[in-house]
């Protein structure tokens, strides 16, 4: 933290303490009684605090965008200074019982709210428009045809640009690691809630929670030095021929990632579908499987069906234990025991190095992830189809 951080902080302590201590004399001699306040002492504190904060992001944006270059030290200590002073002068004119000074530290709340929200939305459409504004440009040099129906992927050699094979291995991998990840997480899930002692899952969700921890490289890691090789002699013991790239030990691994993922948004829901409901149940003679297939699970479907969009999402979006445990091969397949490769990892493929953004091989990465951007909206908006058709059955 800088000297003027620290600064800034010891000036908004002592404008509080001063403003406060300020405000407590002038109320305490004011001829209305306190029930009549509008405010508190430290009401008036925070007021001053939020005038002097608001003065210096006045004043530090007006050096950023009219790129006033660096501005000497003693001259920031200065203004934050006489922005300190000028805080505390204009709150203590305002001290008065009847100012509202709470309302307007509501006010301020609501709209900080207000502009964080604002700012996720901004940045979500800057991204978009960048990516989208990318795209255009390759779809300037390839034609949309061939990236969308094309079923060959080589730009860095024979610029083929057939999205095809990406995006089924994108599919396929996503595939085993949901076959893996939704039943044995949602299983966990519902035995530490429905079944287990509290002891028990006192410890073991946290120790599950902690795979969720681990970075991805060690799962990549853990695919090519155990999996791949088990998998091989298991598949050779078989008469079958797995590569030692596989979309099998990809989903395999990235399944198990995502388990902790799965399980620990399953066990809220769960435990928060309202005990009343199981009550009922039992009361009309169902066993507690009974209760949980045909009344736990159906009401929590909606926050179940979120909890499995979100490690859908998880799964498109990884790129480290594909690249390593499936390789980069864009084959056009749909047997697990090859190498292929997904989106994102094309994408690392072609931005990595030094590249021209002029060139359609680099380009073409913009045009995967709006491929990509399109796909996972689809996918929301089914899966927000899903939650409300469920929702509106169980309120």
């Amino acid at each position: 933290m800088t000297l003027i951080s620290l600064l800034s902080l010891l000036l908004a302590v002592l404008v509080f303490a001063g403003t406060q201590r300020r405000a407590k004399r002038v109320l305490a001699g004011a001829a209305v009684s306190p029930r009549d306040w509008q405010g508190r002492p430290q009401h008036y504190g925070w007021y001053a605090v939020m005038v002097m904060f608001f003065f210096m992001e006045a004043y530090f944006c007006t050096v950023v965008f009219l790129d006033l270059g660096p501005v000497p030290a003693p001259l920031q200590a200065g203004l934050a200074v006489g922005i300190a002073l000028i805080a505390f002068a204009l709150t203590a004119k305002r001290i008065h019982p009847e100012f509202t000074v709470r309302r307007r530290i509501e006010r301020f709340g609501v709209s900080t709210l207000f502009l964080c929200a604002l700012v996720s939305v901004v940045v979500t459409a800057a991204i978009a428009l960048s990516v989208l504004f990318e795209a255009a440009r390759f779809f300037e040099q390839i034609p949309l045809s061939q990236f969308l129906f094309g079923l060959q992927w080589s730009p860095q050699g024979e610029d083929a640009f057939g999205s095809i094979p990406v995006f089924t291995g994108t599919l396929l991998i996503t595939a085993i690691a949901m076959l893996v990840a939704v039943p044995l997480g949602l299983m966990s899930a519902i035995y530490m809630v429905e079944y287990a002692r509290p002891a028990f899952r006192a410890w073991a969700k946290p120790t599950l929670e902690l795979l969720a921890g681990i970075p991805t490289v060690v799962y990549g890691y853990f695919a090519i030095t155990l999996m791949a090789p088990l998998l091989r002699q298991a598949g050779l013991s078989l008469g079958m021929e797995i590569s030692s790239e596989s979309a099998l030990t990809a989903g395999l691994v990235m399944g198990v990632m995502i388990i902790p993922l799965v399980s620990s948004l399953s066990d809220d829901i769960i435990a928060a579908v309202p005990q009343a409901l199981r009550d009922a149940s039992y009361g009309l003679g169902a066993t507690k499987s009974e209760t949980i297939a045909h009344v736990v699970i159906p009401a929590a479907l909606p926050g179940i069906m979120g909890a499995v969009m979100l490690a859908i999402s998880r799964a498109i979006g990884e790129t480290m234990i594909v690249v390593m445990a499936a390789g980069l091969s864009a084959n056009l397949t749909a047997n697990p025991l090859e190498s292929v490769t997904t989106v994102t990892a094309q994408i690392v493929s072609l931005l990595s190095g030094d590249q021209e953004f002029n060139s359609p091989k680099t380009l073409a990465a913009f045009a995967l992830g709006l491929a990509l951007f399109f796909i996972t909206l689809l996918l929301n908006i089914a899966a927000l189809a899903i939650v409300k058709k469920y929702r509106e059955a169980y309120e």
